[in-house]
């Protein structure tokens, strides 16, 4: 998919009079909830409504995402001014806008459905581009969510399979851009510099309230995105079960935010299009901001240094600044849906005594306490998860928080008790925080066994093998179905599955 503000003209004439174009161009948003709506209300209030649009899906309501109680505390002023931007006249009369209306009206189309329709809305939008010869719109998403295709039973990051896909990323309290004086940043991402750029400016436009800054990073913007609403649960929860234990909290929520940046960093090494990315650009990255033009990672195999991650996106800080966010208790107004989710977790463990049956019944709590199936993100990313670790070859490592609350919820009975035994006694908690980001050598001992014809790694395998059954000597290896009381830490058993189970090299 070609997703650029120009065509391929080298004719200077024409270069320059698009650029005119784009300085005064609009903004579209489709498929509007609750994070393009308060944007739409916090331009209303700074009276800043001319360069944005909106689109609902049909059926919906333009303020639908809001509940009646913030919907009562809006202006009448300014609502009016969101629902123009929702609308056009025709003979006096208030038509809805439509995608088809966005596409012919603006520049740059922001897809903001999430997983469940945004790859419909993207293959729509496109084909409503090439209907009204609109080639030159941008098309960008933020949806916080892996999708998953049902024929190859496949998880993936959307940006990854479109990468010329923009993604535009922010973090905002609910509520918080209905608030005159509070601010927020956001960055939007597009594999090409000079497009990330204007589209950014585009955006930044939007309100004096709204910093936005351009980034290349799209893949890894929507992967950390995704993440971040999976931990965000587990911060909540954490916050819910173990507020009466504030030792628990820093290593837990430092855990989780380190495991969102190196998951990503993962992801990124995967980039079909990475040396492109940083060799290949109109502009240095440093002119968009970023402090140098790369950051690797790197560990020793076998004596050679091996390039494993990419982190150079975290020099975008809004996002993250979402990260971080996402997993605060707000010293005012309300938490993020996946944090409710997180503490009405909590409540229903400790109540119940036990980790939850399923997924569903779960969701059927958060629905219970008022929180959407369809705005939990972070669940339905969970749902995908095992799929998602492996399509990436996420170390074990680096994402051992999300596999505890993945086995707490979709482990077998006995798995579910050690998860619970894990999440909710704070020394077993900090226990599995500092031994579960150990790494495992799996890929290690699996090259061995490809090269046996090399004396140490011939050697490695035998002394594994030694080791192995002088530990089998000493003590039985125990199944956690048996385990009962053989006096094994529960966060070892629980590691022990998840590196038989979940073990994604």
């Amino acid at each position: 998919m070609r997703n650029s503000f120009f065509d391929r003209s080298l004719d200077a004439r024409s270069i320059r009079e698009r650029v005119l174009e784009l300085d005064n161009a609009k903004v579209g948003f489709y498929s509007v909830g609750l994070y393009p709506a308060s944007l739409a209300y916090n331009c209303a209030m700074q009276n800043e409504a001319g360069r944005l649009l909106l689109a609902v899906r049909p059926g919906r309501e333009l303020l639908g995402a809001f509940s009646q109680e913030a919907t009562d505390s809006m202006d009448a002023g300014h609502v009016e001014t969101v629902l123009d931007m929702g609308s056009h006249r025709v003979n006096g009369e208030r038509i809805p806008n439509t995608l088809a209306d966005l596409i012919q009206r603006c520049d740059l189309v922001v897809l903001s459905a999430n997983s469940s329709y945004v790859e419909e809305d993207l293959l729509e939008a496109c084909r409503l581009r090439e209907e009204f010869g609109r080639e030159q719109v941008v098309l960008a998403c933020l949806a916080g969510s892996f999708n998953h295709d049902p024929i190859s039973n496949s998880a993936y990051v959307l940006c990854e399979k479109q990468p010329n896909l923009a993604f535009f990323s922010g973090f905002h309290r609910h509520g918080a851009l209905r608030n005159p004086f509070d601010s927020f940043t956001a960055n939007f991402c597009h594999p090409n510099a000079l497009t990330a750029m204007l589209g950014a400016q585009l955006l930044d436009r939007l309100s004096p309230n709204i910093q936005v800054s351009p980034g290349v990073h799209n893949v890894e913007g929507q992967y950390i995105k995704a993440a971040k609403n999976m931990a965000s649960v587990f911060a909540g929860f954490g916050y819910g079960f173990h507020q009466d234990n504030p030792g628990v909290l820093p290593t837990l929520l430092t855990l989780l935010l380190d495991q969102c940046l190196d998951q990503a960093a993962t992801v990124s090494m995967a980039r079909s299009d990475r040396q492109r990315l940083y060799h290949r650009q109109p502009i240095p990255l440093t002119e968009l901001g970023y402090a140098v033009p790369r950051i690797e990672a790197t560990l020793v195999r076998d004596g050679d240094f091996e390039k494993v991650r990419d982190h150079t996106f975290t020099q975008l800080t809004a996002m993250v600044a979402d990260v971080r966010g996402s997993m605060m208790l707000p010293v005012s107004g309300q938490p993020t849906r996946n944090f409710q989710a997180g503490q009405i977790m909590a409540q229903q463990m400790r109540e119940q005594g036990r980790c939850p049956a399923s997924m569903e019944e779960l969701e059927g709590w958060c629905e219970a306490s008022g929180l959407r199936r369809g705005a939990l993100e972070g669940l339905k990313s969970l749902r995908f998860w095992p799929q998602i670790a492996r399509r990436y070859a996420i170390p074990v490592n680096d994402c051992s928080m999300v596999n505890l609350l993945y086995m707490a919820i979709y482990g077998r009975p006995a798995v579910k008790e050690t998860a619970f035994q894990v999440m909710t006694e704070s020394r077993e908690l900090s226990n599995y925080c500092q031994e579960s980001v150990r790494p495992i050598h799996s890929r290690r001992y699996a090259e061995a066994l490809q090269n046996l014809e090399v004396p140490e790694a011939l050697d490695l395998v035998v002394n594994a093998v030694i080791a192995d059954n002088a530990r089998s000597a000493m003590r039985r290896d125990v199944d956690l179905e048996e385990a009962g009381e053989s006096g094994i830490p529960a966060y070892l058993k629980l590691m022990d599955v998840i590196e038989t189970s979940l073990d994604h090299q």
